[in-house]
């Protein structure tokens, strides 16, 4: 499978919230790397995972997810 790179714009109040996500995507197959911004309230994975499942992962956590793009 390709690897993907995917941009989602999810609402994120503290610490707790980014921590939420990021153990999420630490656990979740084809995701190769990740990087989340409280500050920016972003979320930037890679990985071989489909949009909709990561979107699914994501939204999992009862985070608002805002936006999503395929960047790659």
């Amino acid at each position: 499978m390709s690897a993907h790179k995917y941009k989602f714009e999810v609402k994120m109040t503290c610490s707790g919230c980014s921590g939420a996500v990021e153990r999420v995507l630490k656990k979740t197959e084809g995701v190769d790397s990740y990087d989340i911004s409280l500050e920016k309230q972003e979320v930037l994975v890679n990985g071989s995972i489909p949009y909709d499942d990561l979107l699914a992962k994501i939204q999992k956590t009862g985070k608002q997810v805002i936006s999503g793009t395929t960047l790659e």
